[in-house]
């Protein structure tokens, strides 16, 4: 049980950085809106930091994702998502 745990919250904040990725964002720029430090930013990416509900929340809201797909979606499945989300918000935009 444990291990599953410890694989979950990896691809969390797997998830968190492949979406920073994607948008472009440095580690700097989240730090900066979240008002900590980069090097504490950091450590949520890696997985070494307990990630709270509450951060979790503000971290979605910033990546402009929902945070289910955050929790549950593996990162390949995730950027298809946000590209076609992307896609469909610029296709209605026209």
């Amino acid at each position: 049980m444990e291990d599953q745990m410890a694989l979950k919250t990896k691809n969390v904040a797997g998830n968190i950085r492949k979406i920073r990725e994607y948008r472009d964002y440095t580690q700097d720029y989240l730090a900066a809106k979240l008002k900590i430090s980069q090097n504490a930013y950091s450590k949520i990416e890696l997985g070494y930091s307990k990630l709270t509900i509450e951060r979790l929340f503000q971290i979605s809201a910033i990546l402009d994702i929902d945070v289910t797909q955050v929790l549950t979606m593996e990162q390949s499945e995730l950027i298809k998502s946000i590209s076609s989300d992307s896609k469909l918000e610029s296709a209605s935009a026209k």
